[in-house]
């Protein structure tokens, strides 16, 4: 069964946004309608896609440039205009994506396919937020809602930061985002430290002997982590596995609240058993089967077995 999807996207020096696109351009399951592009600069962030897509021959998928503020403007976009470095190049300019908005093109494809289109989101949720508000039937039309962020912070993971990345971007879209009622899965922090890339694995990517597969393992190689530990974490590429194959993980009902105010916690996930005053509202990963995630993500993005 084919299932139709949405990526949401803040693709830039972090490697796992690419190879969470490699992963669905290589899953016959997906068929991927289109890839929006959200936080900072969304207009590069759109090139460096549409690059993408060009090297791997799918110059067919729209891309759509999003919001490059956090919906509530109250702070700092953080590194922007300092992606691309190593794969875009003058000529690049040039690349033009999809005139149409990302929130526009998100509730446009939604609502004339109801319960037809899984979004993936793994970058920071205001292009999403801001699709929910301006279009309040939105969550139960969506087939599905998988997000890359949060952390739970069980005594195994005391080591992870109070809030994640994507949450705390946008604390406030989160919140909407995952009050709104959609089906969702939240995959955090907990789980996706558990999944890696290693140096063998860009030997697989580079035996594949594309150009496409080349630049993936230049941008590994290039990845500070990486190049510090000789490893990354595959945050996204979990996040669109689990699209395909959701029994990689534990899932677990649980009520999620965001941290929206507060010195240290801001963009926290707050997660608790539901009950009478707290609803579910999210499914979220609690363990992952490793070394099967690896396995198959690494057999998507097409390096070939050594």
């Amino acid at each position: 069964m084919t299932t139709r999807i949405i990526v949401d996207t803040d693709i830039g020096t972090d490697v796992d946004d690419w190879l969470a696109l490699a992963f669905v351009l290589g899953s016959p399951e997906l068929q991927l309608e289109g890839i929006t592009c959200v936080y900072g600069d969304t207009l590069l962030r759109a090139r460096m896609v549409l690059k993408l897509l060009h090297l791997a021959g799918r110059a067919d998928v729209p891309v759509m440039v999003g919001a490059s503020q956090p919906l509530l403007r109250r702070r700092p976009v953080y590194w922007e205009g300092k992606e691309g470095a190593g794969f875009l190049t003058p000529s690049d300019e040039t690349l033009t994506p999809s005139g149409e908005r990302a929130v526009d093109f998100l509730i446009r494809t939604v609502m004339a396919n109801p319960g037809q289109i899984h979004v993936l989101a793994i970058g920071p949720l205001t292009n999403v937020a801001q699709a929910f508000i301006q279009e309040p039937q939105l969550p139960e039309r969506v087939a599905h809602l998988t997000i890359m962020g949060g952390a739970v912070r069980g005594h195994e993971g005391l080591g992870l930061p109070y809030a994640e990345y994507n949450i705390a971007s946008d604390p406030e879209a989160a919140h909407i985002v995952l009050t709104a009622g959609a089906p969702t899965t939240l995959v955090p922090l907990d789980v996706t430290t558990r999944v890696t890339i290693r140096r063998e694995g860009v030997v697989r990517l580079r035996a594949a002997n594309t150009p496409f597969h080349e630049v993936l393992a230049t941008q590994v190689e290039r990845y500070p982590p990486f190049v510090c530990r000789g490893a990354t974490y595959l945050h996204d590429p979990l996040a669109a596995a689990l699209v395909v194959q959701p029994q990689l993980v534990e899932l677990k009902s649980l009520h999620v609240d965001v941290e929206t105010e507060g010195q240290h916690a801001v963009g926290m996930t707050l997660m608790r058993e539901p009950d009478d005053d707290a609803s579910s509202n999210v499914q979220v990963a609690l363990s992952v089967a490793d070394v099967e995630a690896e396995a198959l993500i690494l057999d998507r993005i097409g390096g070939e077995k050594q």
